[in-house]
């Protein structure tokens, strides 16, 4: 049997660094993606060539040790790990993969990569695991196998998106919506900084004990047991300030107000307040960039020469920061002039020449049999 797994990037729109704390986001799939082929062998053994760095791995499902490789066969082998953990019988499967996500660039190329291999699999081997299923699996190769702490956003907007809606997803509940955007003469311009970035390596997991720290403070200053800031009220943290640190008081007021201007943002979608939706975006950068500390000078950069140019509503950087993207909604009749601008503010300053995409909410996971000579 051998199919072809189709699974796209994402961008968010807002809510960042709210996942792991059980909070709300709203991402979509966006036109790029990983494009998987596998077909299903009788041994255990797995090959898989990555077209993208014309380069080939290969392992066996009864050898897969967590953290032992540390490159980018960590992921599919990763899923294979966990859906053996869970219970899962796999044969082995020879793989080929490549995509048009830019690597590195907080498109979330990995998650992809991990809901492409899971639903392979799933599919290979007759599992009919659910997309849901899949999207958890996926985050837990990534939390355990790969030792990336990611909330489950990432795979949730590849595994579970619809064509022309925003997902929003309730990160406590996993209770999701489908939010059709409406962008009318709008669209979404995605600016690659070409700042590439590794979650593992960088101040990632840093930021996720920042928030489990201050978290610890304020049940301390109010003798309750919250589970996450998301159950913080801007109240309890004021109450805990004397107890905490700077940094960790800005990690968790921000973290408190993105998640209602996540709230806010699918209200004004909802209602097509654009301008509404723009002004959120740009609060959301500002927040990221002063108070949680995960930008760059050069997404900054972008980021400023995009909010103050006409015709467009908002940007802000997406993904975890350290580099990589930044997403503006921009009238589409302005996109030219905008990329004019852009390239003349960091032509001086910047080593790389930034990339520009247009996006429109994509559809997610797609899985198709290929039937070749002689199948049945």
């Amino acid at each position: 049997m051998k199919v072809q797994v189709h699974a796209p990037g994402r961008i968010n729109i807002i809510g960042e660094h709210t996942d792991y704390n059980q909070g709300y986001v709203l991402p979509m799939a966006v036109n790029m993606g990983i494009l998987l082929t596998a077909q299903k062998r009788s041994d255990k053994l797995v090959n898989i060539y990555a077209r993208n760095l014309d380069q080939k791995a290969s392992f066996s499902l009864n050898k897969l040790v967590p953290g032992k490789n540390q490159n980018w066969s960590d992921y599919p082998a990763g899923v294979c790990w966990t859906l053996q953990e869970a219970g899962y019988k796999l044969s082995g499967a020879d793989i080929d993969f490549g995509g048009d996500i830019p690597i590195g660039a907080g498109l979330s190329s990995s998650a992809a990569l991990e809901v492409a291999t899971a639903a392979a699999f799933s599919h290979l081997n007759g599992l009919n695991i659910p997309e849901k299923k899949l999207a958890l699996l996926s985050q837990k190769a990534e939390n355990e196998y790969v030792g990336v702490r990611c909330g489950i956003m990432d795979q949730f907007a590849s595994a579970l998106s619809i064509k022309d809606c925003a997902l929003f997803l309730d990160c406590r509940s996993l209770e999701y919506e489908h939010i059709p955007l409406d962008l009318g003469e709008h669209v979404f311009m995605i600016i690659d900084s070409r700042i590439k970035r590794s979650l593992a390596s960088s101040a990632y997991n840093r930021r996720r004990e920042e928030c489990t720290e201050a978290l610890a403070l304020i049940n301390r200053s109010t003798g309750m047991q919250k589970k996450s800031l998301r159950e913080v009220s801007l109240a309890e943290i004021e109450k805990a300030r004397p107890l905490m640190l700077p940094e960790l008081y800005n990690r968790a007021y921000f973290v408190i107000k993105e998640n209602k201007r996540v709230l806010e943002t699918v209200q004004a979608f909802q209602r097509g307040d654009l301008h509404t939706c723009g002004s959120l975006i740009n609060q959301s950068h500002e927040g990221l960039r002063r108070l949680f500390e995960v930008s760059c000078k050069e997404v900054n950069l972008i980021v400023d020469a995009a909010q103050s140019f006409r015709g467009v509503l908002g940007a802000r950087m997406t993904g975890a920061g350290f580099g990589g993207c930044v997403v503006a909604l921009v009238c589409r009749e302005r996109i030219q002039k905008l990329q004019e601008r852009i390239l003349e503010k960091t032509r001086v300053t910047s080593v790389k020449e930034p990339v520009f995409y247009i996006t429109a909410p994509a559809a997610g996971l797609q899985v198709t049999e290929v039937y070749t000579m002689g199948s049945p």
